[in-house]
């Protein structure tokens, strides 16, 4: 213990003012952060020189900024991957498992609660989100009471007269659109304006009518709104981002701002916009990752029409990993690995459940056309925020975030950003990772059942079936291919150490004096 202890040290948008007669731009940076959903590292060209899908948008983010080739969401499914980005804690310090549905909360985040907005806001940002939330919303009833059951009758007993408690806009963002959960697949098909749904829904989901092909089964028996439109939500989104990023560059130009881009794509249902379907010759998923690289493109492309683009740090991520069903039929039908080179997809413990594509780039300050190796965590997004923006952060709070603005901006001491990283899966199956070493705590992949006929193509041997754990060395064994755990036994003990001091007090990171920017 007392080792283990040493390491803890084209769309219809308001009329924008032309970038040349733009007013001064705020000192600070703005911070637009683009998070995908179920978004492989596979599934991006700079990642999989091998991908079926030109992504150039994604693409020209890594050649004009830095791209991380070791950086993890801390989840392998969305809504603890959503709480940690937010508050720089892992999820399992809440013993929160799965995902929500519906009217599933109440919100993973306390009111007195630190989040990545809530801190910007403090060094006077401006702050939005559009998109999917699924962090946990508290919907009432006729009585003004939370309501508990799932499913569809939940939904049924939603008062719409009444605000949401603890909605995005009460928990540090000054604007929210966007959905409860899933926008695609979820009981509730609704937008939510602020904490608010404008446009309830009024009738059930004709699943008939919807498209038949094994990226669309997704879809549970809900209740939709009128205005809901299953294949252009996400171009929903992009509207509503550009229109606060026009908005406030007439109105406020002085002040910095946070943006957070959730994006339905691509996670399951693969339901691309019309004007993408057939876009490429990878099928509806194929389509839909092309989307999400508009998608992205037009983001930046505003932001460079407005003037903005020198003075915003742009991050790109995924929540988890490629799903299982884009996996198996992209490989079998199109010849598109999302998850590749890994193994694992999305609720794994293995690389592919949660190694992602992370890419920053901030003109001016880091240097474009760089790679890095660090092994990083999505975590660390708010402290990095909080050391670019001068922020402090408290002692009892951002318990797992690691300060990665030296990685940034470069050029790297050799020494890691981070001592180790901690990952977690659906079912709260801990790993670790130290340096090429991993440490699985338990066996199997700690999410997806690979003895179902769907997953059984992509099962590997067990070298090692009587090991309560597994060890891998990802340097010279990047598949995970051979548990060493009874080869290393003391490399076991070591990380095993370590894992249970990090749950035991707590946190990962311990925090002396704050960073300022640069």
């Amino acid at each position: 213990m007392k080792r283990a202890l040493t390491f803890m040290a084209a769309l219809i948008s308001a009329p924008a003012l032309p970038a040349a007669n733009a007013p001064r731009p705020s000192a600070q940076p703005n911070i637009v952060f683009i998070l995908a959903d179920d978004l492989g590292y596979g599934d991006v060209r700079c990642y999989n020189s091998e991908s079926k899908v030109a992504t150039p948008h994604i693409d020209r983010l890594a050649r004009e900024g830095l791209r991380f080739t070791d950086a993890h969401a801390p989840s392998t499914v969305c809504t603890p991957s959503r709480y940690s980005l937010l508050t720089g804690r892992m999820a399992f310090r809440i013993n929160y498992r799965g995902v929500f549905e519906g009217v599933g909360g109440p919100c993973l985040i306390n009111e007195d609660q630190l989040t990545l907005p809530q801190m910007l806001r403090h060094q006077g940002y401006a702050t939005a989100m559009t998109g999917k939330w699924h962090v946990g919303l508290s919907f009432l009833d006729a009585g003004g009471q939370r309501i508990t059951t799932g499913g569809i009758e939940g939904v049924r007993r939603i008062d719409y007269s009444r605000a949401i408690p603890d909605a995005p806009i009460h928990r540090g963002f000054d604007r929210f659109f966007g959905t409860a959960c899933c926008p695609a697949s979820d009981y509730l098909y609704a937008y939510i304006d602020g904490d608010r749904i404008p446009v309830p829904p009024t009738r059930l989901l004709d699943k008939s009518k919807l498209p038949k092909y094994p990226y669309a089964f997704d879809n549970r028996a809900g209740l939709i709104a009128p205005d809901f439109d299953l294949e252009e939500v996400d171009l929903v989104f992009l509207k509503k981002s550009r229109d606060f990023l026009e908005q406030h560059a007439q109105r406020q130009p002085e002040k910095p701002f946070f943006l957070l881009h959730s994006t339905h794509a691509v996670h399951l249902p693969s339901f691309a916009a019309k004007q993408f379907q057939g876009s490429t010759n990878a099928g509806p998923h194929g389509d839909f990752i092309h989307e999400l690289d508009f998608i992205v493109g037009e983001l930046m492309q505003t932001l460079e029409r407005l003037g903005l683009a020198d003075n915003t740090v742009v991050m790109f991520s995924s929540d988890n990993g490629p799903e299982t069903t884009s996996v198996i039929h992209m490989r079998a039908d199109y010849g598109h690995d999302g998850a590749r080179p890994w193994r694992g997809v999305k609720r794994d413990q293995w690389e592919g459940g949660h190694r992602v594509p992370f890419i920053v780039r901030w003109p001016g300050k880091i240097p474009a056309g760089r790679t890095t190796d660090q092994t990083v965590c999505l975590t660390d997004v708010m402290a990095t925020c909080a050391a670019i923006t001068g922020a402090t952060l408290p002692v009892n709070a951002t318990e797992d975030s690691v300060n990665l603005l030296p990685v940034l901006l470069g050029p790297e001491s050799g020494t890691p950003a981070r001592p180790y990283t901690l990952h977690q899966t659906i079912s709260l199956a801990l790993a670790i990772r130290q340096g090429p070493w991993k440490y699985l705590d338990h066996r199997g992949s700690g999410g997806n059942n690979y003895e179902k006929s769907e997953l059984k193509s992509l099962a590997l041997p067990d070298t090692a079936p009587a090991a309560p754990g597994q060890l891998y060395n990802l340097e010279i064994d990047p598949g995970e291919t051979t548990n060493l755990s009874f080869r290393h036994p003391e490399k076991v003990r070591e990380l095993k150490a370590l894992l249970d001091t990090s749950k035991a007090v707590g946190r990962t990171v311990t925090r002396s004096t704050p960073t300022t920017a640069p």
